[in-house]
């Protein structure tokens, strides 16, 4: 079983300047803790790959395997669902054996299956797999997946400051736009020049190589000796009995509803409704990850400095909510799009891109607050239950839009995504922090400006 250090009884002089616990006999390099979160970005950016890259797919493979609007939304939910039900296991596991083992299993598991899926579960000239084969298929890479998303936040949070875990998170979680802006970039093309065995097999390589690099690199912090540590299962009081974590992740589910909607079917709502080409599209949709990146990046630095975590959330919130309004009021007012108003043809695709920016901005910092509310020896069970609230949402908006559309339009889904942004907001209004665990300022990466008061 891991460990995590719980309290230290050293004088700061003796801890290391990079902010690591004590790296013990000089076995790792005060940089090190750049190689843990540079392989926490390369895991999960090649799992988002899969999670967005397929979905901007869609056009394609409702084209490939034959598929109606509806088994296309359930054959891309039940990735999301795969991952749903795996997250919280895979959770659990990462607090009991660390990040590592965790990290090794699920991405060899996952380009093992995505290269079968190259090999097995494409359109051949030979006939095309049914809806039932793909969709099965799709919800084992998720379940396998899972594994990703909740590990290499728990290293992150041990071998990086409290003044710096902000920022350190929100670079980590800048690899789900940049996995799926590449994903949304390459594969729709790469699809329709060489099929998707050329897709699958690109995301296997990608998960191999990520396995590798955590190999070399993803290690707990390690202790000195003499230092107190503490197992994870004693670290704190349980997340899953702590109504704050579930508040947390109950706002961060509600939020990615709106993102998953971007995510799965903004290429079918530019290419259905504005008419777009893939080209289009694809780049509308790499302009989307690429601002979540940015904007990740920035506000992880922006509400370290500030300390207002929560005002920023809400501010996203309703950010998102404005956007997607305004999306739903141009659908409404141009309920089809005359092929020479190229005004309306430009301002859909900017309105979808500030929406989908606005409501990918803030996951570094809700993921941040939920650690540090969880405590140390918690992380990976505490990111799992919000990835569990995500991924639920991966299952069911893809599956509801088609429905949406069947009854109303387009305006109806950017109508539904504001409202769940909108209902997200208050979520995020309760202060958490008297509910924190002693544990995580009491961690010797807390202690490192601050006086030794243990003697």
């Amino acid at each position: 079983m891991s460990v995590i250090v719980d309290r230290t009884d050293r004088q700061p002089a003796q801890i290391l300047r990079d902010g690591t616990a004590g790296l013990a006999g000089g076995k790792f390099k005060p940089g090190h803790r750049w190689k843990v979160l540079g392989t926490g970005v390369a895991a999960n950016a090649s799992f988002s790959a899969t999670f967005s890259g397929i979905p901007a797919t869609a056009v394609v493979l409702r084209q490939g395997y034959h598929l109606s609007n509806a088994e296309l939304g359930v054959a891309l939910g039940l990735l999301g669902l795969g991952v749903a039900l795996s997250e919280l296991p895979w959770g659990l596991l990462t607090d009991r054996w660390g990040d590592r083992r965790v990290l090794l299993i699920g991405l060899g598991a996952t380009a093992t299956w995505l290269l079968a899926m190259a090999m097995l579960v494409v359109p051949t000239k030979a006939g095309v797999p049914d809806v039932t084969l793909l969709s099965a298929s799709l919800l084992l890479a998720g379940l396998l997946g899972g594994s990703v998303n909740g590990s290499s936040g728990r290293a992150i949070m041990g071998w990086f400051r409290e003044n710096e875990r902000g920022f350190a998170m929100s670079i980590r979680q800048t690899a789900v736009p940049l996995g799926g802006g590449l994903g949304a970039l390459v594969l729709p093309s790469l699809a329709l020049a060489f099929g998707f065995a050329a897709v699958f097999g690109l995301l296997a390589g990608a998960s191999a190589l990520s396995a590798l690099f955590a190999w070399r690199w993803l290690h707990e912090p390690p202790t000195a000796p003499g230092e107190h540590v503490a197992s994870s299962a004693a670290a704190g009081p349980a997340p899953l009995r702590n109504i704050e974590v579930w508040r947390i992740a109950t706002a961060i589910g509600l939020l990615c509803f709106p993102q998953v909607a971007v995510l799965t079917f903004a290429s079918v709502f530019l290419h259905d409704f504005a008419g777009l080409g893939t080209a289009a599209s694809s780049a509308s949709l790499a302009a989307v990850q690429v601002g979540a990146m940015v904007m990740r990046v920035w506000s992880g630095r922006f509400t370290d400095r500030r300390g207002n975590r929560r005002q920023f959330l809400r501010s996203c919130s309703a950010l998102s909510a404005f956007a997607f309004m305004v999306l739903w009021l141009l659908v409404l007012a141009n309920p089809a799009v005359p092929s020479g108003q190229s005004l309306l043809i430009a301002v859909l695709p900017l309105m979808l891109i500030v929406a989908g920016i606005s409501v990918s901005a803030w996951h570094g910092v809700a993921y941040t607050e939920l650690a540090t509310l969880a405590g140390t020896g918690h992380v990976g069970t505490a990111l799992s239950l919000a990835n569990t609230f995500v991924f639920v949402g991966f299952f069911l908006v893809p599956v509801a839009i088609p429905g949406l559309l069947h009854l109303w339009s387009w305006s109806a889904v950017w109508l539904a995504a504001s409202v769940c942004a909108l209902i997200a907001r208050p979520v995020f209004l309760r202060p958490a922090f008297a509910a924190k665990p002693p544990d995580f300022e009491a961690t010797t990466l807390s202690r490192l400006r601050r006086p030794d008061r243990s003697r």
